[in-house]
């Protein structure tokens, strides 16, 4: 586990690149937080590791965005779905078992889908604007991680 303190959105973008620039294909990464607390600024970060070049925007109203890079980003906003019958009418399972990497927002709306493996982020508002990213894994897939973000 990994415990971060960011001052200002640029050092969480960084911290999500240097996240992004390490990922693999099939990573899942379950990305929590407050509204406001960053979540989408952090995979703005991603997306530049994934020397992705389009402006990463949160895909509140659409569910999904995708970008291209490196490696397919799948950037999932599910704070608005009813249920997680919603999930497989988009066919979710494409993105998160693809040859991309799946950030989805507001995780805790689909507790029965989780995946087995996956990277767990929250970040949390502190009183001085500046955020604190704790950043774990479940699973052995993403030991090749240790040592990407510290």
């Amino acid at each position: 586990m990994f415990k971060i303190t960011t001052n200002n959105a640029e050092e969480t973008i960084e911290i999500g690149e240097r996240l992004g620039k390490a990922l693999k294909k099939g990573a899942i990464i379950l990305l929590s937080g407050d509204l406001g607390a960053g979540k989408t600024v952090f995979t703005k970060g991603i997306a530049r590791g994934l020397d992705i070049d389009k402006n990463v925007t949160s895909p509140t109203f659409t569910l999904i965005h995708q970008y291209d890079g490196r490696l397919p980003l799948y950037h999932f906003d599910i704070y608005r779905i009813l249920n997680e019958e919603e999930l497989y009418d988009i066919g979710y399972e494409e993105y998160f078992f693809g040859d991309g990497v799946t950030v989805v927002e507001w995780p805790e709306r689909m507790e029965d889908l989780r995946p087995d493996e996956y990277i767990s982020i929250n970040i949390e508002k502190l009183p001085d604007n500046g955020r604190r990213i704790i950043i774990s894994t479940v699973g052995k897939g993403y030991d090749y991680l240790k040592g990407a973000i510290a």
